[in-house]
């Protein structure tokens, strides 16, 4: 069984990357190298130290979280529909290989794809805040400055330039993604095509993204019955928060980021990912190929 699941998932992560997916790596590329650029003209009209930096990682994070989120979305919403076209589902079940088995390898060919883009994505970010930094030392180096005020100088810079929390930020922006495959996956165990599954899929991203908003407003804002509190609940339930996901301010303010935060929302999107994989092996068990 688990020989089944890793071949899986070996095809499908094979298959994604020659559909050409990693398109999406070239133009993360572009606007990260664009705001790299643009921080630097900032650089020399702002008198706040770091303001170069914040820049770049606002751009590069938030780019980061979405592209990795349309690769999730897309990715997983064409799978089933192609394998159906293709009639390679008929030709993998018809082997002693279960529903959820498929299911399994599947969506675990597209995580691994999803972390293989974080990965390259984080390698060319860190490359350019290198290199940002190093520009920002040799300018100061050539300003003139000696002893303490340069040692100063050069110590800002590096603390503006990384901290520990780009790390646990970007994990998280990994595990919305692979959330977003997950709850992908499911609706498209029911859809009828892959345009049907990618709009509710993105419909739900915005969701997730003003429910901590939206229940706050219903919870403090107006007052309701008791049937209003089951729904906003169940809502809460079902549509995960994916602002939650977000640190990306706290992390370009060089914000601490609290280790029970983390382990609190990593732990989350974990067990989302779990509750929609077993829903969706629930609904495909049943359905008529």
């Amino acid at each position: 069984m688990i020989t089944c699941i890793l071949s899986i998932a070996r095809t499908t992560f094979t298959e994604l990357v020659r559909q050409k997916v990693f398109y999406f790596l070239v133009i993360f590329a572009l606007v990260t190298i664009g705001g790299s650029i643009f921080a630097e003209k900032i650089s020399s009209t702002s008198n706040l130290m770091g303001a170069q930096f914040q820049m770049l990682k606002d751009t590069s994070l938030g780019s980061m979280s979405i592209f990795t989120a349309l690769l999730a979305i897309l990715a997983t919403a064409n799978f089933l529909p192609k394998d159906l076209e293709d009639r390679t589902i008929y030709t993998t079940l018809s082997k002693p290989v279960p529903r959820f088995a498929y299911l399994m390898g599947k969506l675990g060919g597209i995580i691994l794809m999803l972390a293989l883009a974080v990965l390259l994505m984080t390698a060319l970010f860190l490359g350019i805040l290198a290199l940002q930094q190093s520009w920002q030392i040799t300018e100061i180096r050539n300003s003139g400055l000696k002893g303490d005020e340069l040692d100063h100088q050069l110590r800002l810079i590096h603390e503006a330039a990384f901290n520990i929390n780009l790390l646990p930020g970007i994990l998280l922006i990994f595990i919305k993604a692979a959330l977003l495959a997950s709850l992908t996956l499911f609706i498209s165990t029911f859809a009828t095509s892959a345009l049907f599954t990618i709009l509710i899929s993105v419909a739900i991203f915005f969701i997730g993204h003003m429910q901590s908003t939206a229940v706050n407003y219903w919870f403090h804002g107006v007052d309701r019955s008791w049937f209003v509190n089951i729904l906003i609940g169940i809502i809460a339930i079902l549509f995960p928060d994916l602002q939650a996901f977000n640190l990306t301010d706290d992390i370009v303010a060089g914000v601490a980021v609290p280790m029970a935060i983390f382990l609190k929302t990593f732990g989350l999107g974990c067990l989302y990912i779990v509750i929609y994989y077993f829903l969706s092996a629930l609904v495909f068990s049943g359905r008529e190929l």
